[in-house]
């Protein structure tokens, strides 16, 4: 597995669509640029390198929405045409001709694309860090520090979901034209369709809200629909560890602001930020697993001929 992994490795960082991870890391390097620092410093939150990734200062998008919306296109670049390439020139024969495991191929393929990203996620977060760090001239508090590390890994495990969906599409198709635009529809699907569909399930279940309590249903039903989308775990996790004074549970509109006015304005710290978006790890994880268990079943079930 090791020859594997190190192959498949080589390839993604020789490619062509080695370009569009490359991208990837400059914008990060641009995001940090050209953010304003005076705006981001005086927004009184005290967390300026949370706010590189939030904030639309001088941007036209956060690089937390960025990533979160275009993030999906490098996970389904390195993994649409894993197997069913193999396949289509016929070296996949080949391989397993040789004394090598089928979970030994398919283990490596997602293991090197997993690399892929944990090498792009790390590089555009020390990237837009390290540009940070010379603008402002203080380096990043150890609470910053712990919840940069639980969006970095949030986001592998985002990404992660994007890969082992566009590996499976790999080997359930045989074309790689097919299993990139199954990859994208689905991709498309989740990102738009679920949300959307999780205000009308919400209107129907709750037609008029009239009270607090109405609300607060309304609210809970969208939120629980919506959840069905990796994209909407990925925000609402991440927007509770890069916000610790706006990142909670309660709405604004709930509560009239001069309710809100006094309430909950003390940052959460790192430690309860992380044990609030611990079961939407679990579920990212849940959800790779689940079409990493499909994907190998059908990979080492199927008939493979020269």
């Amino acid at each position: 597995m090791r020859a594997i992994f190190w192959k498949e490795l080589a390839d993604h960082f020789g490619r062509r669509r080695f370009i569009l991870v490359l991208g990837l890391i400059g914008l990060g390097i641009i995001w940090a640029t050209f953010i304003d620092k005076d705006e981001v410093i005086g927004s009184g939150t005290g967390f300026f390198y949370l706010d590189i990734f939030t904030t639309t200062s001088g941007v036209p998008l956060s690089l937390h929405s960025f990533i979160s919306f275009f993030g999906p296109i490098i996970g389904i670049t390195l993994g649409f045409d894993a197997i069913n390439s193999e396949r289509t020139q016929g070296t996949l024969s080949r391989i397993l001709a040789q004394p090598v495991y089928r979970d030994a191929v398919y283990n490596g393929k997602f293991l090197a694309g997993m690399a892929t990203l944990t090498i792009v996620v790390v590089s555009m977060g020390v990237s837009a860090i390290g540009i940070a760090m010379w603008r402002f001239g203080i380096p990043p508090s150890t609470q910053e520090l712990f919840r940069l590390l639980g969006f970095a890994f949030l986001t592998v495990a985002y990404l992660a979901f994007w890969l082992a969906l566009a590996m499976t599409a790999s080997i359930y198709l045989r074309n790689a034209v097919a299993s990139a635009l199954v990859s994208i529809g689905i991709w498309i699907g989740a990102s738009f369709f679920i949300v959307l569909a999780a205000s009308m399930v919400a209107d129907r279940i709750v037609p008029e809200i009239v009270t607090n309590e109405d609300a607060l249903r309304h609210y809970n039903v969208e939120q629980w629909v919506s959840r069905a989308s990796p994209g909407a775990l990925f925000s609402e996790s991440t927007g509770i560890l890069l916000d610790p004074i706006e990142g909670r549970l309660l709405t604004p509109f709930l509560l009239s602001q001069e309710r809100l006015q006094g309430l909950l304005f003390s940052p959460v710290s790192a430690g309860q930020s992380l044990q609030l978006v611990w079961p939407h790890i679990i579920v990212l994880i849940a959800m790779v697993s689940l079409l990493l268990s499909v994907s190998y079943i059908r990979f080492m079930r199927e008939e493979i001929r020269a």
